[in-house]
């Protein structure tokens, strides 16, 4: 059996990404490193922000344990930030 442990990574709430980004120049690019497993940012992938916005998430749809967790039903609006892979040739991906 595969040794199991409990992720519970430290979410980030609008006060502090704002705290963070203060001191930067508004032109500056924001770059997202994206853990390759839980908690694992040693090879992580990097990706640009390329848009943000009002999600919807429906707590009563399927998969949604987060949501149910914490009592919540129904649907709910949470600010998501969107990213893409950064500028660079790529093959095209025919699947």
């Amino acid at each position: 059996m595969a040794d199991m442990f409990h992720h519970n990574p430290q979410v980030w709430t609008a006060g502090r990404l704002r705290e963070a980004l203060a001191a930067l120049p508004d032109e500056t690019p924001i770059h997202i490193g994206v853990a390759d497993g839980p908690g694992d940012f040693e090879g992580y992938g990097e990706y640009v922000l390329v848009d943000a916005e009002p999600v919807e998430v429906d707590l009563d749809g399927e998969g949604d344990a987060q949501g149910a967790q914490h009592g919540e039903a129904g649907p709910r609006v949470q600010f998501t930030l969107f990213a893409d892979a950064v500028a660079g040739a790529y093959h095209l991906d025919l699947d």
